[in-house]
């Protein structure tokens, strides 16, 4: 059987609670937390550190999703990108517009979707939303 991982979903209500608990589920055991990055999440997907260092194949129970979809939606990834917006000398700024005009055109990720994106293409991750 799978080692099994549970994100609980009522702990998350916005970008930065969500990777609290993430560090809180895989990197307890480390005196380093992942940033609030999607490049650090997917890096953690790949294993190597964490609580998932030594383990192949995993479960990934997410507990109320549907509330995270909403949590992680186009409000939250706008305020992510346009944050963005206030560092040009550290960010793309074209690229960061580009990704606001999609979303507010209905046809960008939201920052779940690009969430699920990168679980998904772990293929080492078995996703089992509740």
């Amino acid at each position: 059987m799978p080692k099994q991982f549970i994100i609980n979903g009522d702990k998350i209500h916005d970008i930065p609670s969500f990777y609290k608990e993430i560090n809180r589920l895989f990197m307890s055991a480390e005196n380093w937390k992942i940033s609030e990055s999607l490049d650090a999440l997917n890096d953690l997907f790949y294993g190597g550190f964490g609580a998932l260092k030594s383990v192949e194949k995993f479960d990934l129970i997410w507990k109320n999703i549907s509330k995270n979809k909403s949590d992680l939606g186009i409000e939250a990834t706008l305020n992510f990108y346009k944050k963005k917006l206030e560092e040009p000398a550290v960010f793309n700024i074209d690229f960061i517009k580009k990704k606001i005009t999609a979303l507010e055109q209905g046809t960008g990720q939201t920052y779940f979707e690009i969430i699920m994106e990168i679980i998904k293409n772990h293929p080492r991750i078995n996703l089992i939303e509740v």
